[in-house]
């Protein structure tokens, strides 16, 4: 089971508050949450703190209560043995639990509803259901995604029986789960390299994402399109890039649902196997369609020589990654990428085949877009011994206009062998500051680090964070925020899954 964790970023508000002193509180390590527990932090319901656990076969949800001591652990037994994915959407007293699972030869997608004391008051709702032949494996049919306000809902699927069409299901729901919308509606794929990608809905319920096509081998985007589908209406709108014969790098996308817009960006290329020369950005008004802005900003020789490490200045930014992109209140945007690559005695580093492999199973007949994201209990563990490099964190900050206003970085220099599950790092927004959360090695034991920056662009390091007691090893990248200042991150202690709760 691959479970996707969505690490939901507010919106950066530029205001100045007084710093306040951590509060870390740690969960009792249950008997039966081991590290291979693959688990889907729910959030906050009605004042408790709900996590589910899936191990072999059976599927609990934990009731923490503010503290963290366990109130209930409620057994899932009305779910079947083995589920393909599972989604949830939290409010103030319920959460939502969209699930999918074989049986036989059809696929079938259901959605229950939990309270906040983790039980299933009413039975399971069907929300569709797929005959996909004589397959024997599992296969992830449906896909979720979620409004930022949450007032929308989206499953789909998408066939992709014939190469030069793919037909999209979509059902729209809303916060009540009521069916607000479904359709059937083709999208024309005109070249066989061209792939989807960046699956967003907005507040309107209008779901947004990019159709992306690139080169022979794998390597560059030469071609993209925004492609929207209006929340009621049975059809497409797509808006093509003009990249201006720039190769592109891996593209992400980012609503900004008070403005109505949708920002693209991505680190361009000028020639193959060259470097990283700058930033392409595209701002779109979702209410029209029309281009704000489109461009490409050169990196300047001081932003790469800051950004360099061990790489030479030209290529200073060939090993980083476009991570998370924040909204600020004026207008602009806060950018962050992390330099990541591997090293191994059997095989060389390749930035694309990180891009564009190892997103899950493929399957002939239904499209389903993946996160690399999710929580993988053994690591990125290849068996070729790998070891995994997460180092400095760029962040750049863009005006309303795509124009570079100030960038610094964040200092750090992780690795590991053979598995990647402690490295890279959480991005918390507390409205005044973003934290930085980060192991670092010291005396051969990983202790959580914080960097903090603010409107100003200054980086701050922060002390230790106080009550780290020794044991416990995070997982910050799994982490998620559930409320505007407390968050909640995995820990594995003893060999089990235990989680700790941080309040800023």
């Amino acid at each position: 089971m691959r479970i996707r964790h969505i690490v939901p970023i507010c919106v950066f508000v530029l205001c100045s508050t007084m710093a306040t002193a951590q509060k870390i509180t740690y969960s009792e390590p249950e008997r039966d949450d081991y590290k291979t527990t693959e688990f889907e932090i729910i959030g906050r319901v009605s004042g408790n703190i709900l996590v589910y656990k899936a191990d072999r076969g059976e599927y609990h949800i934990s009731v923490y209560d503010n503290a963290m001591q366990l109130k209930d652990r409620v057994k899932l037994d009305f779910l079947p043995k083995k589920l393909i994915s599972v989604d949830f959407v939290n409010y103030q007293d319920k959460a939502f639990m969209i699930y999918q699972f074989q049986r036989r030869d059809a696929v079938y997608s259901f959605c229950g509803t939990v309270n906040g004391d983790g039980q299933f008051l009413t039975a399971p709702i069907m929300v569709d259901s797929t005959r996909i032949g004589n397959f024997s494996r599992e296969n992830k049919i449906y896909s979720v995604e979620i409004s930022e306000d949450k007032n929308r809902i989206l499953v789909y699927k998408i066939n992709q029986d014939k190469e030069d069409n793919h037909v999209f299901y979509t059902f729209l729901y809303d916060s009540s789960f009521n069916l607000v919308n479904n359709s059937r509606v083709s999208l024309p794929m005109e070249a066989k390299r061209q792939f989807l990608s960046n699956f967003n809905l907005n507040n309107e319920g209008d779901l947004i994402f990019t159709k992306l096509e690139r080169t022979s081998n794998r390597d560059y985007i030469v071609n993209g399109n925004v492609v929207m589908k209006r929340a009621v209406i049975d059809s497409f709108e797509v808006y093509p890039f003009e990249t201006k014969n720039l190769l592109l790098d891996e593209v992400k996308l980012k609503l900004n649902n008070p403005e109505k817009q949708a920002l693209i960006t991505s680190f361009y290329y000028k020639q193959k196997r060259g470097n990283v020369e700058g930033m392409y950005m595209l701002r779109l008004d979702c209410t029209n369609g029309s281009r704000l802005f489109e461009r490409a900003t050169a990196f300047t020789p001081q932003l790469k020589q800051s950004a360099r490490g061990d790489a030479s200045t030209a290529a200073a930014f060939n090993d980083y990654f476009i991570r998370k992109i924040v909204n600020t209140r004026n207008g602009g945007f806060l950018l962050t990428a992390e330099a990541y690559y591997t090293t191994s005695r059997t095989q060389p580093w390749n930035r694309w085949n990180y891009m564009y492999g190892g997103y899950g199973g493929y399957n002939p007949y239904y499209y389903s877009p993946y996160s690399p994201y999710y929580y993988n209990p053994y690591g990125w563990n290849d068996g070729q011994g790998t070891r995994y490099h997460y180092d400095n964190i760029a962040i750049l900050a863009f005006d309303e206009q795509g124009e570079l206003q100030y960038s610094n970085f964040v200092h750090k220099s992780q690795f590991d062998d053979g598995a990647d599950l402690y490295l890279s790092y959480m991005l918390v927004n507390v409205g005044s500051e973003l934290h930085f959360l980060f192991n670092e090695l010291d005396r051969r034991q990983y202790v959580l680090s914080e960097n903090t920056i603010g409107p100003d662009g200054k980086v701050n390091r922060k002390p230790t964070l106080r009550n780290l007691d020794k044991g416990f090893t995070w997982m910050p990248r799994y982490g998620k925020q559930i409320s505007g200042r407390s968050v909640l991150i995995p820990c594995i202690y003893r060999n089990y899954i235990c989680f700790a709760k941080i309040d800023f």
